[in-house]
C-alpha cells in the first residue's frame, strides 16, 4: 500500500492539523494528544472511539481550548471558517464557543448549575451571544428549544431544577444549551454514558434528527462501538494520544486494519456467539503518557508486534478507499521475517 502524504479536504468545515496538547503537572508533562489530524465535513457525523485516556476528549476540548490552567496546545492548527483557532484572539474564540461550535459534555449533572432553573441556564447561552434580545423573545426561544429536544411540558419544566430531571432529561437540556445558537459544529462527548438503552436510543435519534434538520456537523465521542455503528458515517480510532485508524464505519467493522481496532471489535458482545465463551479482552495497560513510547503506543499489548513497532512510529498508510491505518504490518518493506496479515491471507 502507498504511504499517504498530507490530505486536505476542501469541503471540510473544520480541520485539525497536527494537533498536540499537553498537561503540565507536578509529576511531569502529560502528552495527552500527539500529532492528531482529521477533518469534519458539513452535515457529517464523525465518531471518535478508544479506551479511556486515549485522547478523545482532550482532542475535542482543544478545539474550543477548554483545557484548564495546566493544559496547553503545544503544536498544530485548528482551522474553522478559514481561521486558525489556536492563534486567534481570545475575543474571537469566545464568539466561536457556543455560537459556532458547541459541546455537550459527558456528565450533565456536573455541567448544569444545580442552583439555577434549566430555563434560565439555556437562556444564558442565548443572551451571551445575543445581548439585546428581549425578555419575552428569550423565553419563547428557550421554550422552543425545550420542545425541540422533546422535553414534555416545556412551560412547566422551564422553572425546574436539574435534580428534578432524570439523567436522560438532563442530557436533553445539555443538548438544548448546545443548540441554542444554532452552531455549525456540535461536539457530543459520550452523551449516552450511564443512560439505560431506551433513553440512549432516544438521545441518538434526537442527534440524528437534528443533524438531518439543520445540517449540523457532529463529532461524536464514545467508547461504545455499537453506538458508532448506528449513528456515524466515518470513525476515527484513537490510542495513546494518536489516531490508529480512520475509515468509513462499514469498512472499519468489516475490514479492521489495526490490531487495536481488532481488539476493540473482538471485545464487543455478539448475540450470535457461543454463550459459554468468555468475551475477549485486550491484555496489558495503556501507555504512560508522561513517558510516551518512541514507537507504536499499542506495541506492548499487540500480539502482532515486531521489533520495529517498539522502536519507531509507523507511517499513516492508505489501506483502502477512505481507509487509513498507522501500523507497520501494512508496510511490505518493514523489517520482519513474517507478515501476520499475509499469513492470514490478507494483503499488506
Amino acid at each position: 500500500m502507498a504511504m499517504e502524504t498530507e490530505r486536505k479536504d476542501a469541503a471540510a468545515i473544520l480541520s485539525v492539523e497536527h494537533l498536540s496538547t499537553s498537561f503540565f503537572t507536578s509529576n511531569g508533562r502529560v502528552n495527552a494528544v500527539r500529532d492528531v489530524s482529521f477533518s469534519l465535513r458539513q452535515g457529517e457525523m464523525l465518531g471518535i472511539v478508544g479506551e479511556s485516556g486515549s485522547g478523545k476528549t482532550v482532542s475535542s476540548l482543544s478545539i474550543l481550548q477548554l483545557l484548564g490552567g495546566s493544559g496547553r496546545i503545544t503544536d498544530g492548527k485548528i482551522i474553522f471558517d478559514g481561521t486558525d483557532l489556536v492563534s486567534a484572539p481570545k475575543k474571537q474564540l469566545r464568539n466561536v464557543r457556543g455560537a459556532r461550535i458547541a459541546m455537550v459534555f459527558q456528565d450533565p449533572m456536573s455541567s448544569l448549575n444545580p442552583l439555577m432553573p434549566v430555563g434560565k441556564q439555556i437562556g444564558e447561552m442565548i443572551k451571551t451571544h445575543q445581548p439585546k434580545i428581549k425578555a419575552d423573545e428569550l423565553r419563547s426561544e428557550v421554550l422552543r428549544l425545550l420542545g425541540l429536544v422533546h422535553i414534555p411540558e416545556p412551560e412547566k419544566r422551564y422553572h425546574s431544577y436539574p435534580h428534578e430531571f432524570s439523567g436522560g432529561m438532563r442530557q436533553r437540556v445539555m443538548i438544548a444549551i448546545a443548540l441554542a445558537c444554532k452552531p455549525d459544529v456540535l461536539i457530543a462527548d459520550e452523551p449516552t454514558t450511564a443512560l439505560d438503552v431506551t433513553i440512549q436510543d432516544q438521545i441518538l435519534k434526537l442527534l440524528r434528527s437534528l443533524r438531518d434538520e439543520f445540517q449540523t456537523s457532529v463529532i461524536f465521542i464514545t467508547h461504545d462501538l455499537g453506538v458508532v455503528a448506528e449513528l456515524c458515517s466515518r470513525v476515527i480510532v484513537m490510542y495513546g494520544g494518536k489516531i490508529m485508524e480512520e475509515a468509513l464505519v462499514d469498512d472499519l467493522y468489516e475490514n479492521p486494519a489495526h490490531p487495536y481496532t481488532m481488539g476493540l471489535l473482538a471485545s464487543v458482545p455478539n448475540v450470535a456467539q457461543d454463550k459459554q465463551k468468555r468475551l475477549q479482552s485486550i491484555p496489558g495497560s495503556p501507555p504512560d503518557m508522561i513517558r510516551p513510547p518512541a514507537g507504536c503506543p499499542f506495541a506492548p499489548r499487540c500480539s502482532y508486534a515486531r521489533n520495529i513497532c517498539g522502536a519507531q512510529e509507523a507511517p499513516r498508510i492508505q489501506v483502502g478507499e477512505s481507509h487509513f491505518s498507522r501500523c507497520w504490518l501494512w508496510v511490505p518493506e518493514a523489517p520482519a521475517e513474517n507478515n501476520p496479515f499475509r499469513k492470514a491471507g490478507g494483503e499488506a
